[in-house]
């Protein structure tokens, strides 16, 4: 799919508020408002646009709730074959506190982004996905004790 300077404009609109009317969207890309209409449209048909979503301020939230603990988890496995990547992967993927998992290298096989309720909650976690696996070789986990910066939006060309 070809995308041009238009395009490009609405999907940064989208990514700041996708919530905004679609006449503010046809503003901010100095086009009429069907046009706007019709290419958001295509955007989303294309998969573009993922998802519309609310995002939440976890801390505000730990904070109602009286909790709240953000992990990043380093993980490293015995055996690295295809089949024993993809079986973690599905496993972590598939476990609701884990907020992101990325496959990296060089180093350890996976990093994990995890939100539990407390520890506790991580205890859990780590049960689950670490100690129950005989592939885990090593896990090494931070715990964050305040988050300076988080951003969803994905860079776009200028």
């Amino acid at each position: 799919m070809e995308l041009d300077d238009i395009d490009w404009s609405l999907l940064a609109a989208l990514q700041q508020d996708a919530a905004q009317p679609n006449q503010a969207l046809a503003e901010r890309a100095h086009v009429s408002p069907p046009t706007a209409l019709r290419r958001v449209r295509r955007l989303r048909e294309a998969g573009l646009v993922a998802a519309q979503v609310a995002l939440l301020d976890e801390d505000r939230i730990a904070a109602a709730q009286g909790h709240g603990l953000t992990a990043i988890a380093e993980v490293s496995l015995d055996r690295q074959g295809a089949e024993h990547l993809d079986a973690f992967e599905r496993r972590a993927v598939a476990d609701d506190a884990v907020r992101q998992c990325y496959r990296v290298a060089p180093g350890p096989d996976f990093v994990l982004i995890v939100r539990v309720a407390d520890m506790p909650g991580y205890q859990l976690l780590a049960e689950r996905l670490f100690t129950q696996d005989a592939n885990v070789r090593n896990v090494r986990v931070f715990f964050a004790t305040r988050r300076a910066k988080f951003d969803t939006r994905v860079p776009l060309r200028k």
